[in-house]
């Protein structure tokens, strides 16, 4: 576990509400990319799915009590089965398959809770947790670097754009000098590589401010409700197995950044991220899931706070729900501002699972470890850069979980080290 000397602010500790405010715009902003997209690729309300993901965190922390501090955005794994339903069923279908899948969650948990949580230990030792973690960070690398060096337009045929890239470096310089900094500056260094990207984006033209002119102030959410299909559930409710393994590791990432084990809390935190799932259905949002980008915002302010996500949330709620004009301003961020800071972000959750490699004192002169790490890490990082899913009849699993499903399998099979001594603790 991380050195808690290293701790800013603890997981239960209390800040004042000014520097809770921040740190929330900070949480918020960093989620924002990547919870307007589900809903941007699949039809569903934009606003909503931001209002959503407030509501969904809230729940959360209530379920957790506030013990695991953690993000609730949109989930990606449900894309192409929402996506599918809403073009043959509509959007209200693939609402109540997200409904049901937040349910699935639930079911998981009630087992989890009965089962216990020692299988954890047993089929994720740290040989198998430690490069999946790493896995996390390291399988959004491709996307980082087309958000900084094409401002996002690499899929669509993009030229590379130097003026991105000078606005990534300045964001990139700025989170990392601020964060070496001591005092309040090491408390914001995300909100402030944001905010220098962005004024280095207004200056080379990169910033179209007439979305924000045209936006109204103040709005009201369009709340969408559910109709339930069994054909739609059948094809959404599903992925929920798959969300969930991304949910395991996210948990088990936090655990480390935060120097906590909480393993005995799954349940409860998938019951919390579950219900924010079915919540999200009931009105038109996307299903939740607990936020990689949010993860590597504490891993570099040191901030584990769970004070911080309620003011998150409730920024969350009212931005999305009820003032178009800042959801706007927000909007207007260019991918270039938000990749430059995806670096470090992404980077420290990968490296949080190299910290794992040293305190667990991985043995990597045992040729069962080494195969077990280098699968992992090829089969996870190679499908998630390249955009590679396992097709699953009319599903698809990320390299992610693929990537941690061949690790346990690896770790099952292959034969222990008949003299453990050192290695005792990979197995």
């Amino acid at each position: 576990m991380e050195n808690e000397s290293r701790v800013l602010i603890d997981v239960d500790d209390k800040v004042s509400p000014p520097k809770a405010t921040l740190l929330g715009i900070q949480h918020f902003v960093s989620m924002f990319g990547g919870t307007v997209l589900v809903p941007y690729l699949t039809g569903l309300p934009v606003s909503l799915t931001i209002m959503c993901s407030g509501i969904g965190t809230i729940i959360y922390l209530l379920v957790t009590h506030s013990k695991i501090p953690n993000y609730l955005g949109s989930s990606f794994v449900y894309i192409v089965p929402i996506a599918m339903v809403g073009a043959t069923s509509g959007v209200s279908a693939a609402l109540g398959g997200i409904v049901i899948a937040g349910l699935v969650y639930v079911a998981v948990a009630l087992v989890v809770k009965v089962v216990g949580t020692g299988w954890i230990d047993r089929f994720l030792p740290s040989v198998v947790v430690a490069p999946v973690v790493m896995v996390i960070g390291l399988g959004l690398a491709a996307n980082s670097v087309q958000m900084a060096f094409f401002n996002g337009d690499y899929g669509s045929g993009g030229d590379f754009l130097y003026s991105a890239l000078a606005v990534s470096a300045i964001a990139v310089f700025a989170t990392a000098i601020s964060s070496c900094l001591r005092g309040l500056w090491s408390m914001f260094p995300v909100l402030i590589g944001i905010v220098a990207g962005y004024v280095a984006a207004v200056c080379f033209g990169l910033v179209d401010f007439q979305p924000v002119i045209d936006a109204a102030w103040v709005g009201l959410p369009t709340l969408i409700f559910p109709t339930f299909e069994f054909s739609a559930i059948m094809l959404i409710a599903p992925v929920a197995l798959v969300a969930i393994i991304e949910h395991i590791g996210h948990l088990l990432v936090v655990g480390e950044v935060v120097g906590r084990n909480y393993n005995e809390m799954l349940p409860k935190s998938l019951i919390g991220d579950g219900l924010a799932t079915s919540f999200s259905g009931l009105v038109g949002g996307s299903p939740a899931t607990t936020y990689a980008q949010n993860i590597g915002v504490m891993s570099v302010t040191r901030v584990y706070a769970s004070q911080v996500f309620w003011y998150a949330g409730a920024i969350a709620f009212v931005v999305g729900g009820f003032c178009p004009k800042l959801e706007a301003l927000i909007y207007s961020i260019p991918p270039c501002v938000m990749g430059g800071v995806s670096f470090i972000l992404f980077g420290l959750i990968a490296t949080n699972g190299i910290s794992m490699i040293i305190s667990e004192k991985i043995d990597f002169n045992v040729a069962r470890n080494q195969m077990i790490v280098s699968v992992i890490m090829i089969i996870g990082i190679g499908m998630e850069c390249a955009g590679i899913v396992m097709p699953v009849g009319d599903y698809s699993i990320p390299g992610m979980a693929v990537a941690a499903i061949g690790g346990v399998i690896m770790h099952v099979i292959l034969p222990k080290p008949k003299k453990p001594m050192e290695t005792e603790k990979t197995e």
